[in-house]
């Protein structure tokens, strides 16, 4: 057996273990401290390994541009505990969840700025008690509204069965995390069932018109390594995924984004635990290429968390890293401070800068 295949059984074993788990904040694994994380990625704990800062491999300070994309981490409330989640979300993150109030400043905000994109992310968004409420807000302000949505949600309770009709109803840009068009290795991610449940939810996008040509409705998938490995490139996984979903079960989609899993949360752990940490932390270093750094979602991007705290990026937001400017929490918002500020680094970063790059939206280079 190869090395890929070496890791990709102890990524299955692992990770299938865990997907049947808690959350690790419930589970009392030191993974769950932010700073425990980025006392291991800076090689202060746990690892013997210390590798180059990212800010001395890049060799200079990142600034933001135009926020073009507010993006709202609404809660960390999910019908799934999935192997790789950087977010640490679960069935068992009932508190972390926005409220009306703090979605309320949101929509101020949004309001009283022009920022084109909300995307609406969690744990499964739409598990927030508010969540239609406010895409149908956001749409009525002429915002584009992008839902990162599990796909299995969908099928997980009757109440959510309506949720593709509501979609297309606001025309929300669906982005659907699928990793991969088997079901060997999707359940191996994300746990026994998740697969033919993520078939039968495409299958209802398709039926209300999402990813089928001329319809507008936008219906992207997200694809990110079962292991220690970076991910492929991505029109070709683009195209054997199209072909692929197409000829086994007449499922169609827009395009697809390849994702790099990042060290943080429930990787980390894995990464440390399976010996993998090293291997996959120097890949990423080798593989850091800067034409990435002008397309960083980091720069045109403000990430809200639950609880409101602004931050750079959703990684960032999990690492706790908030940004670098005194305007800190969304009740103190102001966007011409927060332009001035400097993006905040760490380890973590190499991911979004190895090989063609890695944001929300895929490669970048």
């Amino acid at each position: 057996m190869c090395s890929y295949q070496i890791n990709q059984a102890i990524f299955y074993t692992k990770m299938g273990v865990k997907q049947r788990s808690k959350s690790l904040s419930t589970t009392d694994n030191k993974m769950s401290s932010t700073f425990y994380q980025l006392d291991v990625l800076n090689g202060k704990t746990l690892v013997d390994d210390q590798f180059e800062p990212f800010i001395s491999k890049v060799g200079h300070t990142i600034t933001p541009v135009k926020t073009a994309i507010f993006q709202i981490n609404i809660g960390k409330l999910c019908n799934q505990t999935c192997a790789h989640c950087h977010v640490d979300a679960g069935p068992d993150k009932k508190v972390e969840n926005m409220d009306r109030a703090t979605l309320e400043t949101c929509l101020q905000i949004l309001k009283d700025h022009d920022i084109p994109t909300v995307d609406i992310t969690g744990g499964a968004p739409e598990m927030n008690p508010h969540f239609r409420w406010f895409v149908e807000e956001c749409t009525k302000l002429g915002k584009k509204v992008m839902n990162r949505c599990n796909l299995t949600i969908i099928m997980a309770n009757p109440k959510y069965h309506d949720l593709p009709e509501f979609f297309a109803e606001n025309k929300v840009h669906v982005v659907s995390s699928l990793p991969y068009f088997t079901k060997t290795r999707t359940d191996g991610q994300r746990g026994d069932g998740v697969f033919e449940d993520s078939i039968a939810a495409l299958k209802r996008l398709n039926e209300v018109g999402y990813g089928v040509e001329g319809s507008g409705l936008m219906l992207d998938l997200v694809y990110n390594p079962s292991g220690a490995f970076l991910p492929g490139d991505q029109a070709s996984l683009q195209s054997e995924f199209k072909s692929q979903l197409s000829r086994r079960y007449d499922i169609t989609f827009n395009s697809l984004f390849a994702i790099t899993n990042l060290p943080v949360s429930r990787f980390l752990d894995y990464l440390v635990e399976t010996g993998n940490y090293s291997e996959y932390m120097t890949s990423l270093i080798d593989a850091f290429n800067p034409s990435t750094i002008d397309g960083l979602m980091c720069r045109n991007t403000l990430s809200v968390s639950w609880d409101g705290y602004i931050y750079d990026c959703d990684f960032n937001q999990m690492l706790d890293l908030k940004v670098a400017s005194s305007t800190k929490h969304i009740k103190d918002f102001n966007m011409a401070d927060l332009m001035t500020r400097k993006v905040v680094l760490n380890q973590h970063c190499y991911g979004c800068t190895a090989g063609a790059g890695s944001s929300c939206g895929g490669e970048i280079a």
